[in-house]
């Protein structure tokens, strides 16, 4: 498979783990920054250029990356169904609804699929969540509480982005497990006592069961970038934290509490975005369905920016 990437910032990186992979036979990165095109054709050897239209037009790439800022995914996602190439899309895959109906009408238009990095599918913790719920392993999913935390490290991250931007990841994580729209039935939010920073909580309704995921940009600069969750089962808990130590040391942990008693349960030690990217290319290559599909992403981005609008209107008074 040959693909172009649009994007020299995450771009990098998605070069970087292309390079290794043997399916992969020519790449091709399109960006602004002279300087950093160099450093990357001269780390990985691959075809660099400024005209995203040379990437667009070029009749031998199967595939383009989209690592751009996330309200340009739109635009260059229809494109690149127009010339005929299959897109791979980072997350968030829009920001307003009037770009979900384009890029579902181009889709169906140009014969051409739009896959979405919702690379969460694919991390151990998460993965092992969603299989015990769907095999019922212990019982009935009764309750499921989804967390983000992190310093402001990551620029505008208020209440009219934080939903869309960094929530995202388990607003997907969410509508992946419950396997059907969960609406938000209250949130709340706040500026965190950071300009441009937010903490957000939101609930939400299932068959027989409740689910809640709080993140939160304006932690202390002195807090670990922490991801967690716990799942309260019929027979069963579940408790996940993953965060840095003091060292920088990533810490992962998955605790299931039983009658058998607690138990630490093994994590395979994957990289979650490599598999999503490998998975992503099989689907494009086999043309088989996908839990990567604009579908699936567009669930989740349309419960964000429900939980954005509902938060502005809050704030108005």
């Amino acid at each position: 498979m040959n693909v172009g990437i649009l994007g020299t910032g995450f771009g990098a990186y998605h070069a970087k783990l292309l390079k290794a992979m043997p399916t992969v036979e020519r790449i091709a990165v399109c960006g602004r920054n002279e300087t950093k095109l160099e450093e990357i054709s001269e780390a990985l050897g691959v075809q660099v250029t400024t005209s995203a239209e040379e990437l667009l037009l070029d009749p031998g790439l199967d595939v383009i990356h989209i690592c751009l800022p996330s309200s340009l995914h739109q635009e260059y996602a229809v494109e690149a169904l127009k010339h005929g190439k299959h897109v791979f899309c980072e997350t968030p895959v829009c920001l307003e609804l009037e770009d979900i109906a384009a890029m579902k009408q181009a889709e169906a238009a140009y014969g051409k699929r739009i896959l979405v990095n919702q690379f969460i599918k694919f991390d151990p913790p998460y993965q092992y969540l969603y299989e015990v719920t769907q095999s019922r392993k212990y019982g009935k999913l009764l309750s499921l509480t989804l967390k983000r935390e992190t310093a402001p490290l990551w620029g505008d991250l208020g209440l009219s982005k934080v939903t869309t931007n960094l929530m995202i990841h388990e607003l997907d994580c969410l509508t992946w497990i419950l396997g059907q729209e969960a609406l938000p039935i209250n949130v709340w939010g706040t500026d965190a006592g950071a300009p441009g920073q937010a903490m957000v909580r939101a609930s939400f309704p299932y068959a027989d069961g409740w689910a809640e995921v709080l993140c939160s940009s304006g932690m202390p600069d002195s807090y670990p970038f922490t991801v967690a969750y716990e799942a309260y089962f019929e027979h069963a808990k579940l408790v996940f934290h993953e965060s840095d130590d003091e060292n920088g040391v990533t810490q992962i942990v998955l605790t299931e509490y039983s009658s058998a008693g607690r138990k630490v349960l093994p994590l395979e030690s994957v990289n979650p975005y490599e598999k999503s990217i490998s998975y992503a290319h099989s689907c494009l290559q086999d043309g088989f369905a996908s839990i990567l599909s604009l579908e699936q992403a567009v669930r989740a981005i349309e419960i964000a920016i429900k939980l954005r609008e509902k938060l502005a209107q809050k704030f108005l008074y």
